[in-house]
């Protein structure tokens, strides 16, 4: 059948795994740069721009790369799931990880217009309202929406490897607890960034080892 053939020679490759990986550095590097650059405070008037403007700039020159990393990751678990691909968490787990890409770049975006606008009146944009306003969208979208978006695609991610058996017991608890801590105490740890990186970077890790070694996929569990 078209359908058998097609599957037959669109293999998903075994070095797939490493999207994930690359995802999880890149981000990593980009939040690193950020929060090493830019004032925890929304209401900052803006004096980070005058020294740290080029440390932002690689950190949002990055950010496309691990979107596109990320896009790779969700491919990855998708096919590894296969079959056993439920439909209401598969919609659920697509769906928070377009959000959280689509808020990302959004969040990018505004930044990098403040970076362009302080390019071009460097003392009229600090301090006014226009500058206060984007950057208090840009954290929003950040702290708040963007932080619980990952926090559903852990969820969602651990329950569906937890049914199926993708991935061991161990590493789906923590994606639980991990994604708990996002949930309910992002807003008051700065640190919780690395959290959903670091998450991924430990799901990528055990696919690209499990493929290597060959071992088969787990099936599910009785009555899952």
């Amino acid at each position: 059948m078209p359908s058998s053939l097609t599957r037959a020679n669109l293999r998903t490759p075994k070095a797939a795994a490493i999207a994930g990986m690359a995802f999880s550095v890149l981000l990593i590097v980009v939040f690193r740069l950020l929060l090493t650059s830019i004032p925890a405070d929304p209401q900052e008037p803006g004096s980070w721009l005058s020294t740290n403007s080029w440390k932002v700039a690689l950190a949002l020159n990055l950010m496309p790369f691990a979107g596109i990393a990320f896009l790779w990751f969700i491919g990855v678990l998708r096919d590894r799931l296969g079959q056993l691909e439920d439909r209401f968490f598969a919609t659920v787990f697509f769906g928070s990880g377009l959000l959280f890409l689509a808020m990302l770049f959004t969040a990018a975006a505004i930044t990098g217009a403040i970076l362009l606008a302080f390019a071009v009146q460097p003392q009229q944009l600090i301090g006014s309202a226009t500058f206060y306003f984007a950057r208090a969208a840009a954290y929003s979208l950040v702290n708040v929406y963007m932080i619980k978006m990952a926090s559903v695609f852990m969820i969602t991610t651990s329950t569906l490897a937890l049914y199926t058996g993708i991935a061991p017991r161990w590493l789906t608890v923590l994606g639980f607890a991990l994604a708990l801590l996002l949930l309910f105490g992002s807003f008051y740890m700065r640190w919780s960034f690395v959290v959903f990186p670091t998450w991924v970077l430990l799901i990528s890790v055990y696919i690209f080892v499990d493929n290597i070694t060959g071992q088969p996929k787990a099936v599910p569990k009785n009555g899952a």
